[in-house]
């Protein structure tokens, strides 16, 4: 921890000629996008992956006609193409969860007031007037209205028009599964088919999968401020990734 809130302060450093008090959030959004430039090549590969999952609905097809209702056997033959091909169902979902541990760490940094036995000096950093280590429940017990309530709207609208455009893009493509952006690391949804809903447990979650990005909400609500700006950040890149790969 100590080591990672030493990154942080660094970076702080770096763009406080820019950004003056904001300096501290600035950086976490900084390295919210070193982080995903480091796994945009996981991401690339997700996407190779989604075209060859596409090219298998063909024979998928041919799996169901052949098996008809036997639920069991056309899993298990659906199962067998995708290793036959070296295809993962899974395959989205790597990108989100190698990004967790990031998060975790923004969590841990700004929700504890001594690291390392010293007091923790990042907590006094704030965006607008709103403290990095606080959480929208304790803007909401300030009373008036003031910059720090707008900083957490601000957040939200950025989330609710980032979820509307996943949800829109993910109903018009199918349904969708992986990490969405109510996830900490909010990658956006990968496309499931119709084929790989027979994978067990994918069907069940590509129902909810649209639906997914709008939790974000709730995570920028109760997780401190730092970590929320890296959950916006994120959603957003991977918003604006997800558009360009899966043109």
């Amino acid at each position: 921890m100590s080591v990672f809130a030493g990154l942080v302060e660094h970076l702080a450093d770096l763009v406080q000629p820019l950004f003056h008090a904001s300096a501290a959030a600035a950086a976490i959004v900084l390295f919210t996008a070193l982080v995903r430039l480091l796994v945009h090549p996981l991401s690339r590969a997700a996407a190779r992956g989604q075209r060859a999952r596409a090219a298998l609905q063909p024979r998928i097809a041919e799996l169901r006609k052949k098996h008809g209702k036997d639920q069991q056997a056309l899993q298990k033959a659906v199962l067998e193409l995708h290793a036959e091909e070296k295809v993962s169902p899974l395959s989205g979902c790597l990108p989100g969860l190698l990004q967790l541990p990031a998060f975790f760490l923004l969590y841990h940094l700004f929700s504890h007031s001594t690291i390392g036995g010293h007091d923790n000096g990042l907590l006094s950093h704030e965006l607008l007037g709103a403290p990095l280590g606080g959480r929208w429940a304790d803007v909401l017990g300030g009373g008036a209205f003031g910059s720090a309530e707008l900083v957490y709207l601000s957040l939200f609208a950025l989330v609710a028009v980032v979820a509307t455009f996943n949800f829109r893009r993910t109903k018009r493509m199918g349904t969708g599964t992986g990490m969405g952006t109510g996830t900490p690391a909010g990658t956006g949804a990968a496309v499931v088919s119709e084929g790989e809903q027979q994978v067990p447990g994918l069907g069940a979650v590509a129902k909810v999968a649209p639906y997914m990005s709008y939790f974000t909400l709730v995570t920028v609500a109760v997780v401190p401020l730092a970590a929320a700006l890296y959950v916006v950040t994120s959603a957003a890149w991977s918003a604006v990734e997800r558009a360009v790969l899966y043109r």
